[in-house]
């Protein structure tokens, strides 16, 4: 009789726990169902609210779309809460780009951009590239990719758009201030970014060493180095470090690069919520320690240019001449995710050795200088030239 009650028992008991399991599984998939405060209370993982969502716009949605699609934009979502314009989450395919760009080369049309309202503005176009062929000139805006606008995007995302494998097509809508509206179907190549170029220019006599760096790309700084040294040994007595156009790079690379020009001290410190602050000094000796120096400068000058060319005037080693810079002055870190994608992340911002930030109103010029697009002439590195020039005479 016993026997019999305790196997009763236990049946029951089997019972109800298969009756809970089957409610428990279709409360949690139904979790709308409970009382507010029991759900407020049981479900709380955001994670599984998200699989929710993403599962009821697959069955629903009144077109189709992809899982994959839906978890991008999700995590897109959590970075633009930031309202940051510099954090971005890249898909493995984009940090994979991202990776070879830092690196001074990528597959691409041969240009370097900024961010515009309408989408990409053109600083620079790479001789022989791909952009210069289709006659994409500086000062272009590129406001659609493929047929899709990019006004909004970031940066970082529209040029993803633009770049793809070696071979394959990309058709990029261009705008131009007084000529309207084209359209340009390129053919994507391998690009290496010509990150130096140097020559010596003659000012009154004088023979001054040019130095143009396009971009804070690794090895930037013993680029620089290599051409300080032909052109001194040339007989450059006077030096212009023409930065426009470069949107900046690796904050390693700017620090060497004004190692070139500085005895010693500080070039930039880093201030962050969550690390301390950390100075950034001149490492090793400089080359042209000395020398008069101008910078030249303009709107596509941007980040790690701002750093340089920001330290070198702190440390009253040089005047800037040019126009007024992007405003840059945040630090970014990369975090590798563990899918192969990267988050970009603002985590500080950058303070020049006189205590000034860069912000968004960017180093202004001590001497205003612009190119006229009319002429054939560079206006704006002659006047640097003459300018350093005269120093020397004096």
């Amino acid at each position: 009789m016993r026997r019999r009650r305790r196997t009763t028992s236990l049946a029951a008991l089997l019972a109800l726990g298969v009756v809970a399991l089957v409610c428990g599984i279709w409360l949690g998939g139904h979790p709308e169902t409970l009382p507010g405060p029991v759900r407020d209370t049981l479900v709380r993982d955001d994670r599984a609210l998200q699989a929710e969502i993403v599962d009821k716009v697959l069955d629903h949605y009144y077109r189709p779309v992809s899982r994959a699609r839906l978890e991008r934009g999700a995590l897109d979502g959590i970075v633009r809460a930031l309202r940051d314009p510099y954090s971005h989450y890249f898909s493995p395919d984009e940090a994979r780009r991202l990776r070879e760009s830092v690196a001074g080369r990528f597959q691409g049309v041969g240009m370097s951009v900024l961010r515009d309202r309408r989408g990409l503005r053109v600083i620079r176009v790479f001789p022989g590239s791909p952009a210069a062929r289709g006659g994409v000139r500086a000062g272009d805006v590129v406001t659609a990719v493929n047929g899709r606008s990019i006004a909004g995007l970031s940066a970082e995302r529209a040029t993803a758009l633009i770049k793809g494998p070696a071979g394959t097509r990309v058709r990029l809508t261009v705008e131009r201030a007084g000529s309207g509206r084209r359209t340009l179907t390129l053919v994507r190549r391998e690009i290496r970014v010509p990150l130096v170029e140097a020559k010596l220019e003659r000012a009154g006599g004088v023979p001054v060493g040019v130095v143009e760096l396009a971009a804070f790309s690794d090895g930037a700084h013993g680029q620089v180095a290599r051409a300080v040294r032909r052109l001194a040994a040339r007989g450059a007595r006077a030096w212009v470090l023409d930065l426009r156009g470069n949107g900046g790079g690796l904050l390693n690379e700017a620090v060497l690069v004004a190692s070139v020009f500085l005895r010693d001290g500080e070039v930039v410190s880093v201030k962050g919520r969550a690390e301390p602050e950390r100075k950034r000094n001149v490492t090793g000796r400089p080359l042209v320690p000395s020398a008069p120096l101008v910078v030249l400068v303009d709107r596509g000058s941007a980040s790690a240019s701002e750093i340089v060319a920001g330290a070198l005037r702190a440390r009253d080693r040089a005047r800037l001449v040019g126009t007024r810079t992007f405003g840059k002055g945040l630090v970014q870190e990369l975090f590798p995710l563990s899918n192969g994608g990267i988050l970009d992340l603002t985590v500080a911002y950058y303070e020049l050795p006189d205590g000034r930030r860069i912000g968004h109103g960017g180093l202004r010029p001590d001497v205003a200088a612009r190119d006229d697009p009319r002429t054939g002439a560079d206006e704006a590195l002659a006047r640097a030239a003459a300018l350093v020039a005269r120093q020397v005479a004096r």
